[in-house]
């Protein structure tokens, strides 16, 4: 994939993100109002009651919708899209057990049920993984370190809880306390690595290169004027809207974008610089392109 397919696809996933990020929060309006008005409408029956349920299930589907909307945007978003994937299937499940007529109910409702508990555990515990994958882009080997177990022990805590429910309580078996002893070790951990990698994330800084070199340019910032020290060049990370990444592709011909954009800022600032006016006395300047970068690789130039 081109470097302008990449721009053009992030910049669709951020709009489907953004829009639904806007029906989300539009359905948890709807249904907080839906259960305001049944809370104060008069008597509370049965139908105020599963119409109650169904804001808070609402409210909790979309609470994890918008964890696993914050990474959506990012490498990890197939753990985002996942998540979503389980976390409406627990919704329809709910609302299924919520507005059944149980008078007549003659399905197999503990399957429903336990569909319900399977897909509710899968969306939380993603939930709580993809807000933990924003530090995916920390370098600094404490942190990865971290989130690495902490990522290890949701899933354990995740498959130790769905095992009882799968299994009719085969496993652990009864008198088999080591289980959930295990159970909630893992939990602790869990708990301490969601507790302590965003404090450390913010106290601890990547360390230097270890020959004392530059740090890494994806995660130090432009200096506009210069690079990390003399004579080196200034490296930028753009996100080009998706019509200016059509510009520069067809502008770069099928060559290298990179050279393209900086041709397309060379040739755009010398002819900034020619229509200054020029004090009298002073010589006209003109833009001179680097001899250490390779020319431009685009047709007609």
């Amino acid at each position: 994939m081109s470097r302008a397919e990449s721009v053009t696809s992030a910049g669709t996933v951020r709009g489907v993100r953004r829009a639904m990020i806007v029906a989300v929060v539009g359905a948890l309006l709807v249904a907080s109002l839906l259960g305001i008005v049944a809370l104060l409408g008069g008597d509370f029956g049965e139908l105020q009651f599963r119409i109650v349920l169904t804001t808070l299930v609402v409210a909790a589907f979309g609470t994890t919708a918008l964890c696993h909307l914050a990474v959506v945007t990012r490498a990890v978003r197939v753990v985002g899209f996942a998540g979503i994937v389980a976390g409406a299937g627990a919704a329809i499940c709910a609302l299924a057990l919520i507005w059944r007529d149980w008078a007549s109910a003659t399905g197999p409702e503990e399957g429903l049920f336990k569909s319900f508990v399977v897909l509710s555990v899968l969306a939380v515990s993603l939930a709580h993984a993809n807000l933990l994958l924003l530090l995916a882009g920390n370098r600094h080997r404490v942190i990865r370190a971290g989130l690495a177990a902490t990522l290890a022990a949701i899933a354990v805590v995740a498959t130790m809880i769905l095992l009882p429910v799968l299994t009719d309580g085969a496993i652990p078996g009864s008198g088999d306390d080591g289980y959930w002893r295990w159970l909630g070790v893992a939990g602790i951990v869990d708990a301490l690595g969601t507790i302590a990698l965003p404090v450390l994330a913010a106290v601890l800084r990547p360390r230097p290169a270890p020959d004392g070199g530059a740090p890494d340019p994806a995660t130090a910032p432009a200096q506009v004027g210069g690079g990390t020290g003399a004579g080196e060049p200034v490296r930028l990370r753009l996100g080009l809207p998706a019509g200016l990444a059509d510009r520069l592709a067809r502008h770069a011909g099928g060559g290298a974008l990179e050279n393209a954009a900086l041709d397309a800022i060379d040739r755009g600032l010398a002819a900034a610089e020619s229509s200054r006016p020029v004090p009298v006395g002073d010589p006209p300047t003109r833009s001179v392109p680097d001899p250490a970068r390779p020319a431009p690789d685009v047709p007609g130039s």
